[in-house]
């Protein structure tokens, strides 16, 4: 009988065995039960439609990777066997990860934008407008790179008014990402109109800073307008769709945010014509103002509204005197047939008072003492009124005259004429 071994033995020599068979594995399989320790290993099983193996990826080699395993990925995994003593499992020490049908970098960067995405960060209500003559311009470059030759040559050109304060930064490697997003912070603490965050073209590898997280963090916790302007045209990256701007090239993005000093010339000489026309115009409105408020005035002033109401009393007194007129005719021919019958009234009237005044004669000469041919008659008169002898009473004072005296009397007695 064979001498028995104990567990930790075995298991010793099934870990030299496993490990010295399987150095190095290169498997393919589908990820699942991903797991991101705090320590920054990573648990997971790499498994396919047969089997399923535990694997682990140490913190080490978990810094690397360029894309985050998800569940379902499809990778192939290069590491070597290792057992796990105290509970006898054998495991996969995984030293590199590739996903299956493309390049890590390729996956990171989708994974990244679609994450991003989900938060947020590439909406349109987060794109802060940029102002149209930036006074303060943050270039955030290499120092030493064409990229920055060229942005100062375009600013020079187009718009030299602008102040450019250069913030030198690694702009490739893997100490970019952390430089870039220093002088993010930096620029954006110093309150200037706009930060330009850009490099020349190279491949994908040379522009990973601009993927990275914390650069697209940066970029949209600054409060200033950011624009983008990193690679070539047709380099699109993760900073592209933060950014409140995105341009093709660096001397794409001083074209973009700077106004052109030619075109703004020629605006301003545009704006002086019509300025002068404008101003021309209003002269020509005052004037024409002016001329008919000196009319309305002549014509409501002092001397036209004396002149005016002369006309009107010579007018007034046109009319009176064709109203008289009219009504003297008038009159006249009213008057023509009336002074006939006036005057044979007048004759008439005339002749009734001679003859009328004929008979007041005649009885008066027959009345009149003087003129009595009767003697020893005398007119009785009472208080200078002729009176009937038959009114006389007893003691009545009464004058008889004639025609050659007055004499005085009273009535004493009064007696009938005997028959």
């Amino acid at each position: 009988m064979m001498t028995p071994l104990s567990v930790s033995s075995l298991t010793e020599q099934i870990k030299n065995l496993l490990e010295t068979t399987f150095v190095r594995v290169n498997v393919e399989g589908e990820l699942s039960r991903i797991t991101y320790h705090n320590s920054g290993h990573i648990y997971f099983t790499l498994k396919d439609a047969g089997a399923s193996i535990s694997c682990v990826m140490f913190r080490g080699n978990a810094s690397k990777l360029r894309f985050r395993l998800e569940e379902g990925l499809k990778v192939f995994l290069d590491g070597a066997i290792t057992l796990y003593k105290p509970r006898g499992q054998y495991q996969l020490n995984a030293f590199m990860i590739e996903p299956a049908g493309h390049g890590a970098l390729a996956l990171a960067y989708e994974q990244l934008k679609q994450r991003l995405s989900e938060k947020g960060y590439f909406d349109p209500q987060y794109k802060k407008s940029i102002v149209k003559m930036p006074k303060s311009i943050a270039l955030i470059t290499s120092a030493t790179g064409a990229a920055l030759q060229d942005m100062q040559r375009v600013a020079a050109q187009r718009w030299p008014l602008a102040a450019l304060v250069i913030y030198d930064t690694i702009v490739q490697g893997a100490n970019a990402a952390p430089s870039i997003v220093r002088a993010i912070e930096a620029a954006d603490s110093a309150a200037h109109d706009v930060i330009v965050l850009s490099r020349g073209g190279g491949s994908i590898e040379d522009l990973w800073a601009f993927n990275e997280e914390v650069v697209a963090e940066a970029i949209h916790t600054a409060q200033t307008p950011v624009v983008s302007a990193v690679g070539h045209e047709i380099d699109w990256l993760i900073s592209d769709f933060v950014a409140d701007l995105r341009a093709p090239t660096p001397s794409a993005a001083m074209q973009m945010i700077l106004p052109d000093q030619n075109e703004m010339l020629q605006s301003i000489d545009v704006m002086m014509s019509q300025y002068d026309a404008l101003i021309q115009q209003r002269f020509h409105r005052s004037s024409e103002q002016l001329k008919h408020l000196q009319k309305s005035y002549e014509h409501h002033s002092i001397e036209m509204r004396l002149i005016n109401k002369k006309e009107e009393i010579v007018q007034l007194q046109k009319r009176f005197s064709q109203t008289i007129g009219f009504k003297i005719e008038h009159a006249s021919r009213l008057l023509a047939p009336l002074s006939g019958e006036l005057v044979r009234t007048f004759h008439s009237v005339l002749n009734h008072k001679k003859a009328r005044h004929s008979d007041l004669q005649r009885l008066f000469e027959a009345n009149d003492p003087r003129l009595k041919s009767k003697r020893g008659f005398a007119q009785l008169s009472i208080d200078g009124k002729v009176v009937d002898l038959a009114s006389l009473k007893v003691g009545d004072h009464f004058d008889a005259m004639d025609a050659e005296l007055i004499v005085r009397a009273d009535v004493s007695d009064i007696r009938p004429v005997k028959g």
